[in-house]
């Protein structure tokens, strides 16, 4: 816990670093936490208890983990390299399952996959891999979501790697797949970054199963981002993540969002209740 408050940060990339791209180490160099790489050994590994240290002296009580499979832009970190660490600690860690349709084929075949893995839901990045949110290709992962009860995150914000698409972010790209697959839900990671926060929260109040994470966004910056929305009404589908390790620091990004002053009740909602109750179906 964080200053008795439960803390859940829901995007994190513990990746192997050989399995990157250069950009990667630049990006994590530059915005990363200080003292970030002591989660790794001398090869760029992740130490499981190393990294659960970390989160704990952080307040994080659950983490859910990111793999993902972008060759052209951030390289493949595949999802066998996070199982360590959440065996290490599963009171702790989580993960997502990633897909790209340019690799993936039949995608629904690799979701299962990564689901018997034990994946809590589904990562998409049309920005690194090139491709709409609404590609028909990816329409049977989509129903196999909706069958088994999993969340899909969808990137959505601008990314600096080189090869990225930037077009593919905006959260209007969406709008199919949520009026085709009205039980999904979908969080939209990255909440709008860069030109799209406005629809990232029109999508937000408007579906009751849309939420906007919080990944790579300063909290002190929201009420100017969100300006032309009401932030307590909107903060009430937040989702606390930081996209770890590019980040000043998760406990430090937790605070601040403390200080926008939002009433308890929203805030233990975004810190932690509507993480817990989209990946992990509680009613905390």
């Amino acid at each position: 816990m964080l200053d008795g408050r439960l803390l859940v940060d829901a995007h994190l990339h513990p990746a192997r670093l050989s399995t990157l791209k250069p950009a990667w180490a630049r990006w994590a160099e530059r915005y990363g936490a200080p003292g970030w790489r002591s989660a790794f050994d001398e090869d760029g590994v992740v130490v499981p208890a190393a990294f659960d240290e970390l989160l704990e002296g952080e307040g994080v009580d659950r983490a859910i983990l990111l793999c993902e499979y972008s060759p052209k832009v951030t390289g493949i970190q595949p999802v066998e390299d996070l199982l360590p660490i959440v065996k290490h600690n599963p009171d702790r860690f989580a993960f997502l399952a990633n897909v790209n349709p340019h690799l993936h084929y039949p995608i629904a075949a690799e979701l299962l996959r990564q689901v018997e893995l034990g994946a809590v839901g589904l990562k998409i990045h049309p920005v690194h891999g090139g491709f709409s949110a609404a590609d028909p290709m990816l329409y049977p992962a989509y129903q196999t979501c909706v069958e088994r009860g999993l969340p899909v995150v969808v990137h959505c914000g601008t990314s600096t790697f080189p090869g990225s698409t930037n077009a593919m972010a905006a959260p209007e790209l969406l709008d199919p797949v949520l009026r085709d697959f009205p039980e999904l839900t979908v969080v939209l990671a990255h909440g709008g970054r860069g030109w799209w926060y406005d629809q990232a929260a029109f999508l937000a109040l408007m579906h009751e199963n849309v939420w906007i994470e919080l990944s790579g966004l300063p909290p002190a910056r929201l009420p100017d981002y969100y300006q032309r929305f009401d932030l307590r009404r909107l903060a009430r589908k937040f989702v606390f993540a930081t996209d770890w390790p590019g980040v000043p620091g998760i406990a430090r990004n937790a605070r601040a969002l403390v200080d926008l002053g939002l009433d308890d009740d929203t805030l233990a909602m975004a810190l932690a209740g509507n993480a817990l109750r989209i990946y992990f179906k509680s009613t905390t």
